[in-house]
């Protein structure tokens, strides 16, 4: 687990205010008829024209700036030629490299028209964030904040797709420790003062069971059932969790 100092945090903080202004200016984009690959040029030349870096881009060999998911796909879809259609939803994750340090924030979006209970996963999955933020204090542990996000979801009758989680951020986009969404209050690390962290939940309308497109990337519903993905990056300062991400 790597502690940030608060020149560390404040460093963050700026490219984390990139990071959320792109995912405004990408807002009235996000309507059926643009292509995912028209996000992802959007989102590219928004990051450099602020004189930081696309964090997911070369990742691991990740291709793109954005990870465009839209209906049953669940993280990591790769923009491409896909227009967008009235009563899609499309999460939209994105990563900034801003004077060495990472942030990262996803937030999922309807198009167009869309039905009542995709509405719902969406305003639900974005609430059990922000129970899970409210979880991230000196006083609790890994354990309390996806056991928060956890019952939040069980109680509208979704799942939690387990395989996925938040982790550290800092210096490297992925780092100690994993969160999960899911938990038991008082179980795992004990969270502290200089931790940042991404938190996101990930939830299916359907049995959460997932599986993986032959493009090497895409994660999708076994059931085709639609999913959402929502995530803030949050430093814990002063015993309490601090918003570095604020686009939602």
């Amino acid at each position: 687990m790597l502690l940030k100092t608060n020149e560390e945090i404040a460093i963050i903080k700026k490219g984390a205010h990139i990071l959320s202004q792109l995912h405004k200016e990408l807002l009235p984009h996000i309507q059926p008829g643009i292509t995912t690959a028209q996000l992802d040029k959007i989102a590219e030349t928004y990051i450099k024209d602020h004189h930081a870096t696309p964090s997911f881009k070369g990742y691991q060999g990740y291709p793109a700036t954005l990870c465009t998911s839209i209906n049953e796909e669940v993280i990591h879809g790769i923009p491409s030629n896909y227009q967008l259609k009235d009563g899609d939803i499309i999460s939209i994750d994105c990563g900034v490299y801003y004077q060495g340090y990472h942030s990262d924030a996803a937030t999922t979006h309807p198009v167009g028209n869309v039905t009542k209970e995709l509405l719902n996963l969406l305003s639900q999955t974005k609430a059990a964030l922000y129970h899970g933020i409210e979880q991230a204090t000196t006083q609790n542990t890994l354990g309390d904040i996806g056991h928060a996000i956890q019952q939040h979801i069980t109680q509208h009758n979704y799942h939690i797709i387990e395989e996925y989680g938040g982790h550290g951020i800092g210096q490297e986009l992925h780092e100690e420790p994993h969160i999960p969404n899911y938990g038991e209050k008082r179980q795992g690390k004990k969270l502290k003062n200089g931790m940042v962290i991404a938190i996101e939940p990930l939830v299916s309308l359907g049995n959460g069971r997932i599986t993986q497109a032959t493009d090497g990337w895409t994660v999708l519903t076994q059931d085709k059932k639609s999913a959402a993905h929502f995530e803030h990056t949050i430093a814990i300062i002063n015993d309490q969790p601090q918003l570095l991400t604020s686009h939602l």
